[in-house]
């Protein structure tokens, strides 16, 4: 797989807010009691674990403005709004198909669902709430990010009709980026975009197959039902996204000007990481650490983690299992590959490391090279 380029979508703004919901949810871990554990032998992310201390305000109250930035971008029929300014909206989106896919979320300041973003913003918020949901209960923002996400999967469920069909996009967006108006009164047509077996897209299928499969970690204690139905869709699109493979910027090239995807392989790892640590099952361990992990993996050259590229993702991923893994996955020599890329990555991210990025704010935290090179 190739080197990752951008994109010209309105991606920007969804990856800050991710990043800042991570950076937050870090810094209120590490304002309490903190131990690691390991949780099963399915390897599950679990939260992090024990008596939460005192907290830092303005970390709290970071987190609570991240949160509503998810509440304001929410479309459909809005349920307990907060947001006094927003409303319903995009009621009969997915109609033209006979199926309602009111919910989800719009992608900037403009009212088009773009799958593949989306998706990613649920995997990373659900990676988020598994890592540290009991420090976002302290501070209350647990049931917020939680029901942000589940509208998503709601979303995606919908927009997965059949094993082989997905819906990725929701509206016109050059029509839709002529027009300044508010969601609530928006009267354009607003067409589906679709993958299928004639038109496949491997990276938004997996993408999707990877954030199901997430989520189904988030949901599998207090709503098992759900959780189910989120893993029978992930698993049915990861069988579609592998056996077609193809690029979606390939198959329907008008996306190109917005979410231009540089590459599959990338999600395609990352989907089958997810669906292991979700079901333990051994095939996916044997996907990522076979044929398709040589292929695609590219150890030994770290890159930054965005919509474009889950390399680094899915390197930290599967080093979770390097080290919480039972020995006979844990201690295997291409897991020792994505770990070693991961620690590349770290090191370029901390600043007195000999390999530490140059492009740095003056508060010496990477910038560019987080931020720009990420859309």
């Amino acid at each position: 797989m190739g080197e990752k380029s951008g994109s010209r979508g309105g991606w920007f703004g969804w990856f800050i807010v991710l990043i800042v919901v991570a950076v937050i949810a870090v810094a209120i871990a590490l304002t309490v009691k903190q131990k690691m554990h390991k949780n099963g032998s399915d390897f599950e992310a679990a939260p992090v674990p024990g008596p939460p201390g005192a907290v830092t305000q303005k970390y709290a109250d970071a987190l609570k403005t991240a949160m509503q930035f998810l509440e304001i971008q929410k479309a459909g029929k809005l349920v307990d709004n907060k947001i006094s300014w927003r409303g319903d909206s995009a009621l009969k989106d997915g109609s033209e198909a006979r199926l309602d896919l009111s919910k989800g979320m719009y992608d900037a300041g403009d009212h088009i669902k773009f799958g593949f973003p989306m998706a990613f913003t649920a995997t990373v918020l659900s990676w988020t709430i598994l890592e540290y949901g009991d420090q976002m209960k302290v501070v209350n923002q647990l049931e917020p990010a939680q029901d942000s996400l589940k509208w998503i999967t709601d979303y995606l469920i919908n927009a997965h009709p059949s094993e082989n069909v997905l819906y990725i996009q929701v509206g016109d967006p050059k029509a839709d980026h002529a027009c300044w108006d508010r969601p609530e009164t928006m009267t354009g047509e607003r067409p589906l975009t679709q993958l299928n077996t004639s038109a496949p897209g491997t990276e938004v299928a997996a993408e999707t197959a990877a954030a199901m499969a997430a989520a189904s970690l988030v949901f599998k204690s207090t709503d098992s039902e759900y959780s189910s139905l989120l893993l029978k869709h992930s698993k049915q699109l990861f069988t579609f996204a592998d056996k077609y493979r193809k690029s979606y910027s390939v198959s329907i090239p008008n996306v190109q000007n917005f979410y231009n995807s540089t590459g599959y392989g990338d999600e395609l790892l990352w989907a089958a990481s997810w669906l292991y640590h979700a079901t333990g099952e051994r095939s996916y361990f044997e996907y990522v650490t076979g044929k398709n992990g040589e292929d695609f993996a590219n150890w030994g050259s770290p890159t930054w983690f965005s919509w474009d590229n889950k390399l680094a993702g899915t390197q930290v991923l599967l080093s979770r299992v390097n080290f919480f893994g039972s020995k006979d996955v844990s201690s295997s020599n291409v897991l020792q590959k994505y770990r070693k890329s991961a620690e590349a990555v770290m090191c370029g991210l901390l600043p007195k490391s000999p390999t530490a990025t140059a492009s740095r704010t003056d508060s010496n935290i990477p910038s560019d090279a987080l931020i720009l090179n990420a859309f």
